[in-house]
């Protein structure tokens, strides 16, 4: 290719390997595209001589030159502008320029014996350094810390300088005759030099003295010389019309010479090592392809293609690499080095799964490894901070997670140990991993994110039917290859929605749960709530809900009629609802249904659960009388399921004892509510008592009712903190702190033959005459009549009536409550203030003197009390202050 009128004097290579800068006789600069072959900058003509040498900067930004005018020039690559202008000067040729490493300095080699290092932003002078005779060639450290210059005509020596101090290091004795050219090996340990004496020699850069033969082969002057990036090979043009390459270890010629048709001035290697351009007396400069050449050079060492492969990642070319890192491993199994480069790579074109098997295999090496600067490395790259790093973020994700889960990527069911070793041999763990090992400081935080993202996981809620799918139905199977018949296609059709929605883990209680182990079977029952609370997802299947419903098919689905659904629906943050034929209800297309106002609202109306609970609930033991009563319609198809479907929601924890029936179950769940909350509002229920403790119903259905709500006051709502009054309720014995109105005389009202309910009057001492339906007899009794057995009618101390702060409420804290004298006092608490003693008793009076729900009481042998279940609600209220002033405050211990 015919780039020049005059003789190619230097070639220089761009870092993009893409583009060449050539420097000629003609006194132009230009530059070219490598493979189009076309001039793409230039010519550049400030030099009024011949332009002797060119480099180009480490950033492809500028090129410099220097001539026999004596100037040294750097030019703006994209602005063709020059940055040292007017040109500055030598006081006679330049030969030689080249960057330094970094950049920032330039060096010039002159027939004026001097070496000049120059600031390239400011042309200013940073040191000269003072030759012994004519300077034809300069070369930086590939540190930058030291520069060589080769000196011609009468001393043909190579000097090393630091380029700290411009000390001379000390002198080589290298040819005997002129020097050329001196290129550094990459890894700075050796110079190499090129001479009319038709020799290149190799330097020991630390001390001077010579290392190996020479290389011999030129029949004329050497002119030029170049090395490859990966230091394997170096290339050097002659007078004798050739091109030659040789291995730069053992010093031997590779391949036949290059052969041009006059001599040859200057010689180049492409950054990749693939490409050579050399520059001939003519003007031409030849484009060789020395890729086979080299490749079959180097075909048995494997540290060649390992270079080669570093090299390629550098250049992101990361296929190829590939192939270097498959070579290196053929060549040397053993051998972490193949192994590293192809996690490199592989990690580069997003091969993960590839990359973190290649990266595990890399490790396995590095951990068989003898030497023990190897055995470093494998501690450079995982260190037990970075495995206690991950150890303890899986730890943390899965504490709270469901116990078995299902892969929806392989259809199988995992417990914790399959899902973490899922997780070892996953691209994210990979990922990971490289992240953490090759960033500092360690990142938590991202550690903690992957992590969550991988085991998070979607829950299914839905109505068990027939012959649903059990753990061993599953176990040990792929659940995508089972038949697809009855509710194997719900349990399919769910886990592939949660794959499809990007999700891994997928649960449903049909086989997630070890049915026949109460030990399991116990923990999970008290963990559901948590799970669907902490779910990415919870999927709402309506089996009976078809593609075609309108608004309100929800409301009716038998879904809503279920006991489990209550917490499945109020725990989740996000919920999806899904038709008959898995479409989404209502074909709503939002991420969560619960920021749907149609369906929160259709909710609402149909479960009586107020629409801020079913977006943002909130589990414990306030408000339990509302709680009960969402529960109060809904049936589960084991009795006691319907009190363990609520210990999420009032957040306790208690022992599964299926087989203990109904009422059992429930008291404890109630006896658990009052004793640790003091709220009394779960003994405001009408219907049958207990077995368990006649204070409690016998069925959830009593709380259907709405509870008594006493009328409003016209004064804000009194407050009291009475400390020694609490409930306490343990061993199925429930004792009372109340007020008690003794009977005094009960009468059942004519005309009742053999009700299925008796009506009674009853008159009590302070309170006001009143009725009670009841199914059970009761002794009729008289001041005239007495009766032995004691009956009372009784106030609980209700703490939330009287304005006491429930200390075992979790939702409010002490830095919720408000200072003395705001505005919002009265409502969390009188006890900040109304320090009156006279004001508080005139508020309580007037509170006792409103109507109140009251508890029919009847004395034991013992002295212990039971309560009369009544058909409807005892509404007494005293008689007037003085009944007030007269009460009768009890701890009563009832059955």
């Amino acid at each position: 290719m015919r780039v020049h009128t005059k003789l190619v004097s230097a070639v220089a290579f761009f870092k993009d390997g893409q583009r060449i800068v050539t420097a000629s006789e003609d006194k132009t600069v230009r530059i070219w595209d490598v493979e189009k072959r076309v001039l793409v900058g230039g010519p550049f003509k400030e030099h009024s001589d011949a332009v002797t040498s060119v480099a180009v900067s480490p950033y492809d930004r500028r090129i410099a030159s220097g001539g026999g005018d004596e100037a040294i020039i750097i030019w703006d690559v994209d602005n063709t502008q020059m940055v040292f202008g007017p040109p500055v000067k030598h006081t006679n040729w330049v030969s030689s320029v080249c960057f330094s490493p970094d950049g920032k300095r330039l060096a010039s080699g002159s027939d004026d014996c001097t070496v000049i290092i120059w600031d390239v932003e400011t042309c200013d002078v940073l040191s000269t350094l003072k030759g012994l005779d004519v300077v034809k060639c300069v070369a930086f450290s590939p540190d930058g810390l030291k520069l060589a210059s080769g000196i011609c005509r009468k001393t043909n020596i190579i000097q090393v300088w630091s380029t700290n101090n411009a000390k001379l290091l000390f002198d080589i004795n290298a040819h005997g005759d002129w020097i050329r050219n001196i290129v550094w090996t990459p890894d700075g340990r050796q110079l190499i030099s090129a001479s009319d004496d038709k020799k290149i020699k190799f330097w020991d850069s630390s001390n001077g003295k010579q290392i190996g033969q020479p290389c011999t082969d030129h029949t004329f002057y050497v002119s030029s010389l170049a090395i490859s990036s990966d230091g394997f090979f170096i290339a050097s043009a002659s007078f004798d019309c050739t091109v030659r390459l040789w291995n730069k270890k053992s010093h031997e010629k590779i391949g036949q010479a290059l052969k041009h048709t006059t001599c040859v001035s200057s010689v180049v290697i492409s950054p990749n090592g693939e490409l050579l351009v050399s520059g001939d007396y003519d003007g031409n400069v030849h484009l060789w392809s020395i890729k086979n050449t080299i490749s079959a050079e180097f075909s048995m060492d494997a540290s060649y293609f390992a270079h080669r492969g570093k090299a390629k990642l550098g250049q992101n070319l990361y296929a190829e690499a590939l192939l270097d890192a498959d070579k290196v491993i053929e060549l040397n199994p053993s051998s972490h080095l193949g192994y590293e480069l192809k996690h490199a790579a592989l990690r580069g074109v997003q091969r993960y799964d590839d990359a973190f098997e290649a990266f595990t295999i890399m490790l396995s090496k590095l951990d068989d490894a003898p030497d023990l600067q190897i055995r470093q490395l494998l501690q450079q790259y995982v260190s037990p901070e970075v495995e206690d790093t991950i150890r303890q973020a899986i730890h943390a994700q899965l504490e709270n997670a469901p116990l078995r889960l299902i892969n929806t990527s392989t259809g199988r069911l995992c417990d914790r140990d399959a899902q973490i070793n899922a997780f070892m041999k996953s691209a994210e763990h990979g990922k990971l991993l490289h992240s953490l090992v090759m960033h500092a400081p360690l990142q938590t935080e991202l550690t903690g994110e992957v992590v969550a993202k991988y085991f998070s996981w979607v829950m299914l809620s839905h109505r068990w039917e027939s012959k649903e799918p059990q753990l061993h139905d599953v176990q040990g199977r792929n659940i995508y290859d089972l038949d697809q018949v009855g509710t194997i296609v719900k349990l399919q059709k769910f886990c592939k929605v949660a794959r499809d929605a990007g999700y891994r883990w997928a649960w449903s209680d049909t086989c997630c749960i070890d049915q026949n182990n109460n030990i399991e079977l116990g923990r999970s029952v008290n963990s559901m709530f948590i799970w669907y609370h902490l779910s990415a997802l919870t999927i709402v299947y309506l089996s009976d809900v078809p593609p075609w419903s309108k608004p309100g098919a929800l409301a009716i689905s038998i879904w809503n009629t279920r006991g489990w659904t209550v917490q499945e629906f109020l725990a989740p943050k996000i919920v999806l609802f899904y038709q008959a034929d898995w479409s989404l209800y209502l074909d709503k297309h939002s991420r969560n249904h619960k920021e749907s106002v149609a369906i929160t609202q259709e909710l609402e109306r149909s479960t009586g659960i107020n629409a801020r609970a079913l977006v943002a609930f909130r589990p414990g033991m306030r408000g339990a009388r509302e709680k009960l009563q969402w529960a109060s319609t809904r049936v589960t198809t084991l009795q006691e399921d319907i009190a363990y479907s609520l210990f999420g929601i009032f957040g306790v924890h208690l022992p599964v004892i299926y087989g203990e029936k109904r009422q059992n179950a429930l008291g404890r769940l109630l006896q658990e509510i009052i004793a640790h909350s003091g709220d009394i509002t779960a003994l405001d229920w009408v219907g049958q008592s207990s077995s368990f403790n006649s204070c409690l119903p016998a069925d959830i259905s009593s709380y259907k009712a709405p509870s008594y709500m006493p009328p409003s006051l016209s004064e804000d709502e009194m407050q009291i903190s009475i400390s020694t009054l609490v409930p306490r309720f343990a061993n199925a014995r429930l004792q009372l702190p109340c007020i008690a109105f003794t009977l005094t005389e009960v009468k059942r009202r004519p005309d009742q033959d053999e009700p299925r309910c008796f009506t009674y009057d009853i008159k009590a001492e302070g309170l006001r005459d009143l009725q009670i339906a009841t199914e059970e007899k009761l002794a009729q009794f008289s001041p005239e009549k007495r009766t032995p057995q004691t009956f009372l009618l009784v106030r609980p101390w209700n703490r939330y009536d009287l304005g006491l702060i429930n200390f075992a409420d979790e939702t409010q804290r002490v830095e919720d409550w408000p200072e003395p004298g705001s505005p919002s006092d009265d409502k969390l608490g009188g006890h900040l203030g109304h320090n009156d003693p006279a004001t508080r008793e005139l508020r309580l009076i007037v509170r006792l003197r409103q109507p109140f729900v009251a508890l029919l009481l009847a004395q034991q042998w013992g002295g212990e009390y039971k309560r009369i279940a009544s058909d409807s609600n005892i509404i007494a209220q005293v008689n007037g202050v003085a009944s007030v002033d007269m009460m009768d405050v009890r701890m009563l211990d009832i059955l």
